[in-house]
């Protein structure tokens, strides 16, 4: 398995969208190292995928036993995350950023591989990298279709099983003005790669099923109109909407500072983006609800946006709730 710099694969993206030719792609979140499989390659036993129906393996290979999975969750100390949540919102009260998403590493106990846990579970995007990652994602990147580019962000989470949680997390002002910033911002992003670019659905509630409880998700949809050309750069126009507006914050350059500074460690594959061309329509998903193996330990990245209005318990609580495997 032969990871590229953003160099190479977006030269390798943009060759094979001009002849268009399917691949496989995965950018992490730094840009700094991306994987490109076409051909034979989308066939390798190191990779494996699911993105929306579209998957290089047999459903006869998925587990009929979903067992425990995860035994226990060791979080980040409160007294760390506190720290670095109450940097992030000096920043915001200053001016630096409207929004900030701030991430931590819960280290889990799980009864079996990265492999077998990825098909045990179940999301609209899958991907498990050997000896490094299995990703659950529910949230869509970007999907192109017929020349119309697509973004989905994912912003707003609360128990279902609450009484009235629908109407509380939709009623909820921070909740509310997170999801106004993300969705202003990649409105902007797309804005630079096409035209005619609009809201079509904003703040829509989807529910997520989990082996502990069921989330309500609020999301919206935008979309543009790309050049008739788009195959030929795109691996470039990918490349130009990361990293994903979601799950940084906005102004975006500021912010991504400011982030680097509070979490004091690379993030890698988490929060970068994977997908699927299929030699006209791509569709990607951002790399969240992530599991990784490192140095002899597994892992549960997950965070979520800070404002001016954020509650430092309440986030940390919900660093912890997003810690989950989403059940078939």
């Amino acid at each position: 398995m032969k990871f590229y710099t953003l160099v190479e694969a977006v030269d390798r993206m943009n060759f094979h969208g001009s002849h268009r030719k399917p691949f496989f792609f995965a950018i992490d979140y730094e840009m700094t190292k991306a994987l490109v499989l076409c051909n034979e390659e989308l066939c390798t036993p190191e990779v494996l995928y699911d993105i929306d129906g579209k998957r290089n393996y047999t459903l006869t290979e998925c587990t009929s036993s979903p067992g425990v999975t995860i035994v226990k969750k060791i979080p980040v100390d409160y007294t760390r995350y506190r720290e670095a949540f109450e940097f992030v919102q000096r920043n915001v009260r200053d001016g630096n950023s409207y929004l900030v998403n701030l991430t931590f590493p819960t280290r889990v106990e799980i009864d079996c591989s990265l492999r077998d846990l990825f098909f045990r579970g179940w999301a609209r995007f899958k991907l498990w990298i050997d000896d490094l990652c299995t990703v659950f994602s529910p949230e869509r990147f970007v999907r192109i279709e017929k020349g119309t580019i697509s973004t989905y962000p994912m912003k707003g989470t609360i128990d279902a099983t609450i009484t009235n949680a629908e109407t509380m997390i939709l009623c909820d002002e921070k909740e509310a003005a997170e999801h106004a910033t993300v969705v202003d911002l990649l409105r902007n992003d797309l804005s630079m790669v096409a035209k005619d670019v609009r809201v079509v659905r904003y703040r829509y509630v989807e529910r997520l099923h989990t082996n502990q409880k069921d989330l309500l998700q609020v999301s919206s949809h935008i979309s543009g109109i790309l050049n008739y050309e788009y195959h030929r750069k795109i691996g470039t126009i990918l490349t130009t909407l990361l990293p994903a507006g979601s799950i940084c914050g906005a102004p975006k350059r500021k912010t991504i500072e400011i982030i680097q500074q509070a979490e004091q460690q690379p993030r890698g594959f988490y929060t970068g983006v994977f997908g699927y061309f299929d030699g006209e329509n791509l569709d990607s998903a951002v790399m969240i609800r992530y599991f990784e193996y490192s140095n002899g330990q597994y892992y549960f990245r997950s965070g979520g946006g800070i404002t001016v209005y954020s509650d430092g318990e309440r986030e940390y609580q919900e660093l912890i709730d997003k810690v989950y495997v989403p059940l078939p």
